[in-house]
């Protein structure tokens, strides 16, 4: 079928094909699934709408073919992504590809600057998601190649969405400052929330916002159409929502989930920081505030964001009683069993013992102890503190969770559906083993229902313990 797709129609690309096919097959025999390989290479060639240029480079820089073949054989995700984005071999080449990972304001710079050179705002939208796919893209790479451990890419992968919230809300904002007046009040933020919140993202993870705003209830917009401040933010708000979700000619930059605000999908898009405050001092559910461990402001006015991060504290310091709070985790658990099964054997998130399990606790003990932190290290080990679980407890309860994490990192690398020990193929395996370190699946699969069982023992048993503690 090769001559009949786009790439090869031309009679040169077909040339230069031809004299690189023998290097291809052979490269793609020696590959650890020869198999899949050769079928991941197919989709790549169909895919792709021209077939010189890259043809060239190949035939130029070989190592392109071995990087390639990696990909396609590993992550088709990805690869799926170079047949329709082949520019970014050019960055390969140029040696920015392999570069060590830069600051977060160096991004945001590097966004900004990008955007600047753009006329309009749909061309900048457009220009956002050309810029966050060769980043996306790249982390994915280095963490195949293991340049980087999983560990670090999910930091990296929080790092793009911040910067890409940073430089997007600025531009959303002066986009509707054209026709309703620049914002009422102090403005707005944007609190990073959930794994965002934790700087803890996947490549594939959607992003849990709440916007804030501060301006007086009688606050009008000054502009061509203005607008009162409550329906100036929502109307802001969706505008960031859009500029996120809306599927444009580059596609969408990431879903967005606006559930974790106040009286969640109910209440308004956008919160007034003055109701934001009433509502989490004295009608807030114990699980909002344990939402609110891993809460970060991530865009917005600074002197705003520094009042949201003071009260957060302030907040999440107060004192708690313990039986209250491991009744709540107690509640959440059997609600999350009774709304989502396990996918598959490799589904690190759901489940008893399993990763959401380990953060409820953790988010737990950071209320219990008073420790507004989103990491989850320090969670439990305020847990432990607190009394909740032994020390010996957290360390096991930690070493789960780091297993889970790599687990869930790189199925979500290999794709959405990479859930089972079926959907892995032999590079994913490959892949997946050697950032764990375990000799073979089996042994895999069996330490990740071990952990699970173990830490699912320890959870009940810490509810069970302050409940008993609590009657008594």
């Amino acid at each position: 079928r090769w001559p009949s797709y786009p790439a090869l129609r031309s009679p040169r690309a077909a040339g230069i094909f031809e004299r690189l096919r023998p290097d291809i097959l052979s490269k793609l025999t020696e590959a650890g699934a020869p198999g899949e390989a050769l079928r991941a290479f197919d989709s790549f060639l169909q895919g792709l709408p021209a077939g010189v240029q890259v043809f060239s480079l190949f035939e130029a820089h070989p190592a392109l073919i071995d990087l390639l073949i990696d990909i396609a054989g590993t992550a088709p995700d990805l690869a799926a992504y170079l047949s329709r984005n082949a520019s970014v071999f050019d960055a390969v080449i140029a040696g920015e590809f392999f570069a060590p990972w830069p600051s977060l304001d160096m991004l945001a710079c590097d966004l900004s600057a990008r955007l600047d050179r753009e006329k309009d705002y749909e061309s900048k939208l457009d220009a956002a998601r050309r810029w966050h796919k060769e980043w996306h893209f790249r982390i994915g790479v280095h963490h195949l190649r293991k340049i980087v451990t999983a560990g670090a890419a999910a930091t990296q992968y929080a790092q793009l969405a911040e910067a890409v919230l940073r430089v997007l809300w600025p531009e959303v904002c002066a986009q509707f400052s054209r026709r309703h007046g620049p914002p009422p009040g102090r403005g707005a933020i944007v609190l990073g929330m959930g794994s965002l919140g934790a700087s803890q993202l996947t490549s594939g993870s959607d992003l849990d916002l709440i916007v804030i705003y501060d301006a007086p209830g009688d606050a009008v917009s000054d502009g061509p159409r203005p607008l009162p401040a409550r329906a100036y933010y929502a109307k802001t708000t969706q505008a960031l929502i859009t500029a996120l979700t809306a599927p444009m000619s580059q596609g969408k930059l990431y879903d967005v989930d606006m559930r974790l605000r106040p009286s969640g999908n109910q209440g308004p898009v956008a919160t007034s920081w003055a109701a934001f405050k009433n509502y989490q001092s004295d009608e807030a559910w114990i699980w909002e505030h344990m939402a609110l461990t891993r809460a970060r402001v991530v865009a917005g006015e600074d002197d705003l964001g520094q009042s949201v991060e003071a009260f957060r504290q302030r907040l999440l310091s107060l004192p708690r009683d313990a039986g209250e709070v491991m009744t709540e985790i107690s509640d959440m658990r059997q609600r999350l069993a009774e709304a989502k099964t396990s996918l598959g054997d490799l589904d690190a998130k759901n489940g008893p013992g399993r990763l959401q399990d380990i953060e409820l606790l953790a988010q737990g003990g950071c209320l219990v102890a008073g420790t507004p932190s989103a990491r989850v290290s320090e969670g439990l080990r305020a847990a432990s503190e607190a009394g909740l679980i032994t020390s010996r407890g957290c360390e096991t309860l930690l070493e789960a969770h780091a297993l889970f994490r790599i687990v869930m990192q790189v199925t979500r690398l290999l794709g959405r559906n990479a859930t089972t020990s079926e959907d892995l193929g032999e590079g994913g395996a490959r892949l997946l083993l050697g950032e764990t370190q375990v000799s073979d699946l089996a042994a895999l699969l069996e330490a990740l229902v071990d952990k699970a069982c173990q830490a699912d023992d320890l959870i009940s048993a810490a509810i069970l313990t302050t409940k008993r503690g609590g009657d008594g």
